[in-house]
């Protein structure tokens, strides 16, 4: 059973991301690097989030390779952005009220991601 499958699929992803951007709102440090309307990137990361975690491959059909990295780099995105996003992140997944074990795996794969996308030190 995949961890889209065991969260209840596609709804949990969506909330996630709904709760995430209330936390970057909040963030004097994160908020500057999101556009204006957030709707888009909500979309894009809740499919992201689905496909990765073992639901359908729409975001992919849709946008092709994630190339997470390369999507990124217009942004200037230090350690201490990764930190806070990861604090942003791992706030959301905590009010989810996910199993502990999902939300332990969830957790190494966002803070990996985070520290995978610093690209100025």
């Amino acid at each position: 059973m995949t961890v889209y499958e065991q969260v209840g699929g596609t709804e949990f992803f969506t909330a996630l991301v709904e709760r995430f951007y209330v936390h970057v709102e909040q963030d004097p440090l994160l908020r500057p690097l999101y556009p204006e309307d957030l709707e888009p990137g909500k979309a894009h990361l809740a499919g992201f989030l689905v496909q990765y975690w073992g639901g359908p491959g729409t975001y992919s059909d849709e946008r092709g390779h994630p190339r997470l990295r390369m999507r990124h780099a217009p942004f200037v995105i230090g350690p201490e952005h990764a930190q806070a996003w990861f604090a942003a992140m791992s706030a959301a997944l905590r009010e989810s009220g996910v199993d502990p074990e999902i939300e332990q795996q969830m957790l190494t794969y966002f803070a990996d991601a985070a520290e995978f996308m610093i690209n100025q030190y």
